[in-house]
C-alpha cells in the first residue's frame, strides 16, 4: 500500500512521489535527525544555569524553612527522648563543611558534579526529614553528614556555573543563579510569617505535616538537578579527534596502571591537591579577605539581625513573627540584587568595583541605621527580651529597610564574587569554589560563636573593618584581572 506524499527535497522545491508507509517514517525520522534546528550551545548553557537556580531555590527554600524554625520547634518538643540543640547542629554543619571543602573537589572529580549535587541533596532532605519523627542521635548524624554534604553541593554549583559560562557570561550566569536562589528567602520567610503570626509556639501536630512537605519540596529540587545537560560546543573534526586520542591514551594509562580504580583515585588526589595550591595563590589571597567577609556578614544576616528584631519588645507583641518579615525584606534585597547586576554585567565595561563599592556603601548604611535603632544587647537578651533602646526610638520601618539593604549589598558581594572567581580559575572551577566556600563557611563559624558574647556594636565594628579590608583586596583582585585578561587578548593577535 502506498500514498501520495509531497517531500520537500529542498528549500525550494516539493515534488510529489509515490512511498510506503515505512519510506515515509524513515524520511520523517532522518529529517528531525539532520535538518531540524537544534538548541544553541549558548542556549543550551542558559537554560542549565536556570535549572541550577531553581534546583538550589526549592532544596533552600526547604532547608533554610527548616533551619529558621527549628529552634523554636525543638522547645515545643514533648518527647523526653530528644535533647537537641538546633544552634549545636548549626555549630556542628558549618564546622563540617569547612573542613570537607579540602575533600569535595575530589568528590566532584569521581562522580561528576550532577550526581555530586542530587546526592548531596539527598542528605539535606533527610536532614530536614529527621524532624517528622526526631532522635537526638539521628539529628546529631545528620548534621555531620549535612556538613559533608554542603561542601560537595556547593563545589559543585560552581563547577557548573563555570563550564556552563564564558568570560562574557559568567556575570550574567551568576546574577541569574543568586537571584533564582534567593527567593528561597522569599518563600520560606512568608512561611514562617504566616505560621508564628498570633501563635506562641508550633505543636507536635502542627510541625509534623510541615516537615513532611518541606521535605518533599527539597526532594523535588533535587531531581532537577537531573535536567541539567552536558553543555556542548561546535567543535570542529580536529577537535573531535584529538578527544578521541586523549580518551584513547587515558585509557591506555589506566590500563597500564592495574584498574580503573586507580585512575580515580589520581584523580581525586589531583583535585585535593590542586584545591590546597590554589588556596596559597597571590589571587585566591587577595580575594580571601572578601570571601572572609562575605562569612560573617552571612551569619549576621542570617541569624543575629533576626534575632535582634524579635528581641525588641518595642516592637509590640508580634516581634516574632517579624523575623519573617525581616527575611522576606532580605530575599527581595538578594533578588533584586541578583537579577540586576546580572543584567548590568552583559556590559561588563566598568568591571565588577563598581557593583562590589556599591555593596560596601550599602551595607555602610545599613550598619550605621541599626547601631541607631537596635538594642545594644539584643543579640544576647533573654527570651523575654530586651527593653533598652538605642540612640533613636525603635523604628520598625527603619529596620526592615536595614533588612532589604543587607540582602542588597550581600548579593553585591557574592554576584561578584562568582564571577570574579569563574573567571580567574575557569580551568579550575571545582578547587576554586572548594577554597571559596571553606574561607566563607570557616568564618561564618567564627561569627557564630562569637555572636553568643558579644555585643551588638561589636558585631558591626568586626563587619565595618572586614567590609573594608576586603572591598580594597577585591579592588586589587579585579585589576589583576583585568590586566591578565588584557594580555591575553594582546597574544592571540
Amino acid at each position: 500500500m502506498t500514498h501520495e506524499c509531497c517531500l520537500p527535497l529542498n528549500d525550494f522545491s516539493i515534488v510529489d512521489v509515490r512511498c510506503t508507509p515505512v519510506d515515509f517514517l524513515l524520511f520523517t525520522s532522518s529529517r528531525n535527525l539532520h535538518i531540524s534546528p537544534k538548541m544553541s550551545p549558548e542556549r543550551k548553557r542558559l537554560l542549565n544555569i536556570i535549572i541550577l537556580g531553581f534546583g538550589f531555590m526549592f532544596m533552600f527554600t526547604a532547608f533554610q524553612t527548616c533551619g529558621n524554625i527549628e529552634q523554636t520547634v525543638i522547645k515545643s518538643f514533648n518527647s523526653t527522648e530528644f535533647h537537641g540543640s538546633g544552634y549545636t547542629s548549626m555549630a556542628i554543619i558549618y564546622g563540617v563543611f569547612s573542613a570537607s571543602n579540602l575533600i569535595a573537589p575530589s568528590v566532584v572529580t569521581v562522580i561528576g558534579p550532577q550526581l555530586s549535587m542530587f546526592f548531596s541533596g539527598l542528605l539535606y532532605s533527610a536532614y530536614i526529614a529527621v524532624f517528622i519523627v526526631p532522635y537526638t542521635w539521628s539529628f546529631y548524624t545528620m548534621s555531620v553528614l549535612v556538613g559533608i554534604g554542603a561542601a560537595v553541593l556547593w563545589t559543585a554549583q560552581g563547577n557548573v556555573l563555570a563550564i556552563n559560562s564564558n568570560d562574557t557570561t559568567i556575570g550574567r550566569n551568576s546574577g541569574i543563579f543568586w537571584a533564582l536562589l534567593q527567593f528561597s528567602l522569599f518563600f520560606g520567610n512568608l512561611y514562617i510569617y504566616l505560621a508564628w503570626h498570633g501563635h506562641d509556639h508550633i505543636t507536635d501536630k502542627d510541625s509534623q505535616p510541615v516537615f513532611i512537605s518541606l521535605t518533599v519540596i527539597s526532594l523535588v529540587g533535587c531531581f532537577l538537578f537531573f535536567l541539567i545537560q552536558k553543555p556542548n560546543s561546535e567543535s570542529s573534526s580536529s577537535d573531535v579527534l584529538e578527544s578521541h586520542q586523549q580518551t584513547e591514551s587515558t585509557e591506555s594509562s589506566s590500563t597500564s596502571n592495574g584498574s580503573p580504580q586507580s585512575g580515580l583515585c589520581s584523580q581525586a588526589l589531583d583535585a585535593f591537591v590542586k584545591a590546597c595550591k590554589m588556596f596559597v595563590t597571590k589571587e585566591m589571597l587577595l580575594l580571601s579577605i572578601s570571601i572572609g567577609y562575605t562569612g560573617l556578614e552571612l551569619t549576621f544576616y542570617s541569624g543575629v539581625y533576626g534575632t535582634c528584631i524579635g528581641a525588641m519588645t518595642r516592637f509590640g507583641q508580634d516581634g516574632k513573627s517579624l523575623i519573617g518579615i525581616s527575611g522576606i525584606c532580605i530575599g527581595i534585597g538578594e533578588i533584586l540584587g541578583g537579577g540586576v547586576f546580572g543584567m548590568l554585567n552583559k556590559n561588563n565595561r566598568f568591571g565588577r568595583n563598581p557593583v562590589v563599592l556599591l555593596g560596601l556603601i550599602t551595607h555602610f548604611v545599613a550598619f550605621y541605621l541599626i547601631f541607631l535603632n537596635i538594642a545594644s544587647d539584643a543579640p544576647i537578651a533573654p527570651e523575654a527580651g530586651t527593653d533598652l533602646q538605642a540612640y533613636i526610638t525603635p523604628s520598625l520601618g527603619v529596620a526592615l529597610l536595614c533588612s532589604f539593604l543587607l540582602g542588597l549589598g550581600d548579593s553585591c558581594f557574592n554576584t561578584q564574587l562568582l564571577s570574579i572567581i569563574g573567571f580567574m580559575f575557569h580551568d579550575n572551577s571545582a578547587p576554586a569554589f572548594a577554597v571559596f566556600k571553606f574561607i566563607q563557611s570557616i568564618m561564618a563559624a567564627i561569627a557564630f560563636f562569637y555572636s553568643n558574647y558579644l555585643l551588638l556594636h561589636w558585631q558591626l565594628l568586626i563587619l565595618v573593618l572586614a567590609g573594608f579590608g576586603g572591598t580594597l583586596t577585591f579592588f586589587v583582585a579585579e585589576w589583576t584581572a583585568q590586566s591578565s585578561r588584557r594580555d591575553s587578548d594582546y597574544d592571540s593577535i
